[in-house]
Formats: structure tokens, sequence, C-alpha cells
């Protein structure tokens, strides 16, 4: 079992009519509508308790306080308030506690009794693509969603799906704590604008919402949301960078930490202050990457997630993350052989480079060219993103491209003996923005060595060979090659709809849909698919910090 996911965190009230914690966020928004309500932020804050006495009164000063409400006698009083029902319906959905979902289902029942009009949930789980009952289940998945839930004050869908890892998870909500609120160069409400800026290049409207939430629950100003014009000028300097490390990473040069950090420069930016953007820009393109490539569905309390009209039978809501329809699985015999084909391939590999001589340093150059040159199609292309992600967007054409070093003008390849993490990034960072050079590195360790030794229906399995297949392919894409790395690996073990799938999702992931996260590895279970969205997720954020990193170096040297 995973030690503490999010130790150190705490989700209080701060005496202001809010809940502060991490960005996740416990915020709650008050209405002119609905009187008393610090009694429900109280009552939600001491839910997070660790005492369960503690969280036994607040859930009974919870249903006293709503159902006082639901007997006041005068005209529009017997309603509670929007966000109430919200705070309600989505206790009811994803709290860990069986009390308090069931107290909170009963509660809004008795509200519709009454004649309130309460919100629905529209989706039945936090993934459009994965059996709630995968993750919803009791064991160490449930032991480590009750710690997160108790440290961050809710349960995002990003926290129920990583808990099938919960190593990981351990991890990831570490960095994300100290990036988003421990002491650092950048105020807090800074912090949140940029991930906001860094989602909104994905179209990824769950997590542009999940850090509006955090920026305004920090004292942001809520004009910044409607459009980046409304920004101070030093955030809005980081445009460029923040559209090169989304797409084209490999583009950024020293010319480019100039204009930020030099003397001069209007704004100017410290480089300690710049780090701190960069990884939480590359962490927030990171997890658009696991959000659509896991298909996520919105929170029951963001837009999107609820209606106070129920959908009509047989009409349910389309996800955005997997439009409706779509092609499913093929054969499911199909899908044994898929598992017993790899399960060979990976048993042969390993010996054949037991057996065989080195390949010479041409060879080993001539296939990386031909992985990364290979013609892989994209899937879909989304419409129009919603109104609250395109006024957050500038410059919306410039997408990812295939990283083609041919010409005087293309980039070189970067070769991961001249510039890596190991050796360079990870004290850089460390350098810049102490500590969090270490957590990331572990973050990295942890995605990277981590193995149940199973695989499909198949146990005792070595997957070692695969999983340096998945990460090398994915720096593959943006350019990075490892010279003592064979890459004719890459094309045994990664069958052609898993490179659709990992290309989409690490290079243009708003283009992730159901069909294509259903066509690979079709027998496998779907906490590995979610490894596999982990793995994809990491190396993409390191490609992406290397560049910039190597960038950075070179502006100081």
């Amino acid at each position: 079992m995973a030690s503490s996911p999010a130790e150190g965190f705490t989700c209080r009230s701060n005496g202001d009519g809010k809940v502060s914690g991490s960005g996740r966020s416990c915020r709650r928004y008050q209405s002119e509508s609905e009187p008393d309500v610090g009694t429900t932020v109280k009552g939600l804050a001491r839910l997070c308790s660790r005492d369960e006495e503690e969280r036994a009164a607040a859930l009974a000063e919870l249903s006293q306080a709503v159902l006082a409400r639901l007997e006041l006698d005068r005209p529009g009083s017997a309603r509670l308030g929007k966000q109430t029902l919200l705070d309600l319906l989505r206790l009811s959905r994803s709290c860990p506690l069986p009390g308090v979902r069931e107290k909170a289902s009963e509660l809004l029942r008795t509200a519709q009794k009454q004649g309130v009009e309460v919100p629905q949930a529209l989706y039945t789980g936090p993934s459009a693509f994965i059996p709630a009952k995968e993750m919803l289940k009791e064991g160490p998945d449930q032991e480590v969603l009750m710690e997160s839930y108790i440290s961050l004050g809710r349960l995002d869908h990003i926290t129920m799906v990583m808990a099938m890892h919960p190593t990981y998870l351990s991890c990831f909500l570490r960095t994300q704590h100290a990036l988003l609120e421990l002491d650092g160069p950048l105020p807090r409400h800074w912090r949140h604008y940029i991930a906001v800026m860094a989602a909104a290049r994905h179209q990824c409207s769950y997590m542009v919402q999940q850090h509006s939430n955090g920026f305004l629950e920090a004292g942001g100003e809520e004009s910044w949301l409607s459009s980046l014009e409304h920004a101070p000028s030093k955030l809005r300097s980081l445009q460029t960078l923040n559209r090169l490390l989304a797409h084209r990473p490999w583009l950024i040069t020293q010319r480019h930490i100039q204009e930020l950090v030099c003397p001069g420069a209007d704004p100017r930016w410290s480089l300690a202050e710049l780090i701190h953007a960069v990884v939480l820009m590359a962490h927030a393109h990171a997890s658009c990457s696991f959000v659509w490539g896991c298909g996520l569905n919105p929170e029951p309390d963001h837009m999107g997630g609820f209606a106070f009209h129920p959908p009509s039978p047989g009409h349910g809501p389309c996800s955005p993350h997997s439009p409706a329809h779509e092609e499913g699985r093929q054969e499911l015999v199909d899908g044994v052989m898929e598992v017993e084909v790899l399960m060979k391939r990976m048993v042969q590999l390993q010996q054949q480079q037991e057996e065989e001589e080195e390949c010479t340093q041409e060879e080993m150059v001539t296939r990386f060219e031909r992985e990364r040159s290979e013609s892989i199609p994209t899937a879909v292309v989304r419409g129009a993103p919603p109104d609250l992600v395109r006024r957050l967007v500038e410059d919306p054409e410039f997408r990812y491209e295939d990283f083609a070093p041919r010409g005087e003008q293309a980039p070189p390849t970067m070769r991961a003996q001249d510039y890596s993490w190991e050796d360079h990034g990870f004290s850089l960072v460390n350098r810049l923005l102490p500590d969090m050079g270490q957590l990331l590195d572990e973050k990295f360790q942890v995605v990277s060595n981590l193995t149940y030794h199973r695989m499909a229906m198949h146990e005792g399995v070595d997957t070692h060979t695969l999983r340096k297949a998945l990460w090398n392919y994915i720096h593959c894409l943006y350019g990075i090659r490892y010279d003592d790395y064979d890459y004719a690996s890459v094309n045994v073990l990664l069958e052609r709809s898993l490179k659709v799938f990992v290309k989409t999702m690490a290079c243009h992931p708003e283009q992730t849909s159901a069909r294509v996260y259903q066509a690979f590895w079709i027998h496998f279970r779907h906490s590995e698919k979610v490894h596999a969205n982990l793995i994809v997720m990491e190396a993409r954020l390191q490609a992406a910090l290397l560049y910039t990193l190597r960038a950075i170096t070179h502006y100081m040297r």
C-alpha cells in the first residue's frame, strides 16, 4: 500500500465564506438568495475531518441547516441556493463515506418532494471509457480515495481514476500540492491562472474549470477568466512559451528565455518565477493528456456535469470526451490473440538482445529515424471549444506538427546523452525551485518502474521492455533519441492501434476518442490502459521540460 497520498494537505475554513485547500478545490460560491450559507460551508469543511465524531456532527449540522430552510413558510424561502444543491449532488455521487453519500441523496430527495428543482448528474461515473465499478470498489483503492478526500476536501475524477494506481497517485498529489499550494515565487492565484492558460491550449474544459475554481478561491479577479486581455501583461507574456510547450517544445530556444528574464525585459521574470511557471504549464498540458486519454466526464458540480431537467429516456448526454455511437471493440478472439502475440514478441526480443551483437551507431540512428518518420494518422478533429476555453487561447490554430529534422531550418534531434533529466534537468529545477526536482524525479521513477507483473490474463510477466518501448516512443515523437536504445523494439512491441492512441494522447490529446481508446490492447484490463496513460503523461511532461530546461541552461551560460 502506498503511503499517505497527500501528506501535509489541509482543507480548512478561513472565515471569509470560502473553504481553502488545494486548487482541486473546496471552493464555494455564496449566493444572495442563499441565506446563512456559512453554516453549510462550515459543515462541508468539517466533513473533511479525520475525527469520525467531528464528521458525524458536521453531517448532522449540514442536514439540519438544509431541512430548516425547507421548512420556512415565506414564499421563495423554501428554496436552496444552486451551489448548496450542487454540493449535495457532488457529495451524493463521489464522497467515499457511505453515510455522507446516503444523507446527501436523502436531502436531495426531500428537497424535491418540497417542490425544489434539484440538479441531476448527467454521467454515471468519472470516465466515459471506464466502467464506474472498475474504480469505485472496496480495497486499497478505497483507502487512498478516503485519504485524498480528507486531505483535499473533495474527490475529483482525476483522483478517482488515478487511484487504480495508488503509489503513483501519492506522488502526483504531492507534486501538484507543492506546485499550487506550498511556498514559492509565484502568488497562488497566478499559479492557477497559468494552469488555466495551459489547459485551454488543449481545449480541456475539465481542467479549465478545475483551475478557474482554484484561481477564484485564491482571490483572483473574475474578469481575468473572461479574456486574456484582462490579465496582467506579465502573465500574457507567457503565451509564446505556453504555445510552444504545449505543441512544439523543440522550437524553444535561448531567445525565448532571454525575452522574458534578461535585464530590460518588460515585464521581467526572474529565473525562479519562470521555472515555476514552466513546470506548472508542462504539468497542466500533461494532465490534459490524462483527462482526454481516460475520457473523464465533467464533475457533477461543473458546467456540463449536471442539469436541472433530466435528459429524456434514451437521449443521454454525449460526453465531449467520447463521441456517441462510435465503433466498439473487435471480436474477443482477436484480443486474446493480440495478448499472446505480444507475450511471444517480448520473450523473443529479450532473447535476441542477450544473444545478438550490438548494432552500429549508424544503424541505430537509421532505426530511430524510421520510427520517428512513420506516418501515424490522427483521430478526430473536434469543433470549436466552449466559450470558457476559447476566450483564453491566443493563436488557436497553432498545433502540433511532426518533429522533422530535415532541411536547414529544421531543429536537430536532441540526443539524451547531451541533455538528460538525470544529468542536467533535475539539478537545474532543484536549484531554481527547491525540492521540485526531487518531487518530479520521484514521479518519473515511480511511473517508469510501476509494475504488477501481469499482462491481461497472464501473471508473473516482466513488462520492462514494453514500458521502456512506450516511454522511448513518446520521446521519439518529440525528437529525443537515446543512443543506446534499439528503436526496432518499438515497432516489434507497439502495434499500430497502440501507436495511434499514444501519439494522439501525447501530441494532440483533444483529438482522443472512445474508438481510439477501445482499439488498442483489447483484452487488457482498464487499469493497464490507465497505466499506459500515466506513462504517456509523464514521458510527455519530461520531454517538454527537457527542451525548456536546455534553453534556460544555454541562457545562464
